[in-house]
């Protein structure tokens, strides 16, 4: 990283920020295009668990190429001042890259569902084995990740 005073180096504190936020954006590539998606997802050990429907874009650009990045961002404040050139912004956000992986087994998928119900708040998730079954979920599994932030 560039600019090491804005780096996030303690593991615990990018933990924080990932089981903290709800939304995480999910980098693929179609062809020579990238493609990115906003999903909601979960967060437990060293993965990321998200659902969606099994057909669409991203779907099919995971089965095509699993090589995923992601991006994800919690307490963002533009912070504003007299002079356009003085504003900042407050934010800490970590990107990492993995491997997708869609889920096959139902009890996977069941576990899955419930990292993701827990990320936002759901305590003991109570899940239908047959709707949970019918949903896709993936899980990506982080190979590397980093931390930035500005204004903590």
């Amino acid at each position: 990283m560039r600019r090491k005073e804005k780096e996030i180096a303690d593991p615990a504190e990018i933990e924080e920020i990932v089981k903290k936020a709800k939304i995480c954006r999910i980098g693929l590539v179609d062809g020579e295009e990238p493609y990115i998606v906003p999903v909601c997802f979960g967060y437990e050990g060293n993965a990321l668990y998200f659902h969606s429907a099994h057909e669409g874009r991203k779907m099919d650009l995971i089965r095509r190429n699993n090589r995923v990045c992601f991006e994800i961002d919690t307490d963002v404040e533009v912070i504003d001042a007299e002079k356009p050139c003085g504003w900042s912004t407050r934010y800490r956000s970590v990107i990492g890259v993995g491997w997708a992986h869609i889920l096959e087994d139902e009890e996977d998928k069941i576990r899955g569902l419930a990292v993701l119900m827990r990320q936002f708040g759901e305590k003991k998730p109570d899940l239908e084995f047959e709707k949970a079954a019918r949903a896709a979920v993936v899980r990506i599994d982080i190979e590397n990740i980093t931390g930035k932030k500005s204004g903590y």
